[in-house]
């Protein structure tokens, strides 16, 4: 069992002792809030993801592969949001001016308070999608005490 830290884990909906941002210091679970790779970002100089991506010897080709594929499986392409993909989206709970109308237009009959809590649990599945990747391909001592969490 890992030892996680209680002031980088947050309880949203859907998802009980979730991972904190990457870039804020987030066990490897948090790659599941990160953008994509390959662009500039406004707060690129604290950005960790590349560095946990190397870490875990995920490549920026497999990473980009396992959130597009999942975005296509559950109808998360959208051209309101990052990078085209609601798998890109980020953890901020106060709201997003892209995230949040695409969520509203997938999921059209849910309260701002259900589809946030479905996007929470489909972004959990992803985390896990992503250590299991990473747990198949070599790198099982660095994910599977994370996988146990789910």
């Amino acid at each position: 069992m890992v030892d996680l830290d209680p002031e980088k884990l947050r309880d949203i909906p859907g998802w009980e002792n979730a991972p904190i941002h990457i870039c804020m210091g987030a066990d490897c679970r948090g790659l599941t809030f990160c953008c994509k790779p390959g662009y500039s970002l406004t707060f690129g100089f604290k950005c960790s993801r590349d560095e946990a991506l190397k870490d875990l010897e995920l490549s920026p080709e497999e990473f980009i592969k396992i959130k597009e594929d999942f975005s296509r499986e559950n109808d998360w392409d959208s051209d309101l949001v990052c990078f085209g993909s609601i798998s890109y989206c980020c953890m901020r709970k106060g709201g997003c001016s892209r995230r949040d109308p695409a969520l509203q237009m997938r999921y059209p009959d849910k309260t701002r308070e259900e589809f946030m809590k479905i996007y929470y649990e489909k972004k959990k599945e992803l985390a896990q999608k992503i250590l299991e990747f990473v747990n198949n391909n070599g790198n099982k001592e660095k994910v599977e005490p994370y996988l146990d969490l789910f």
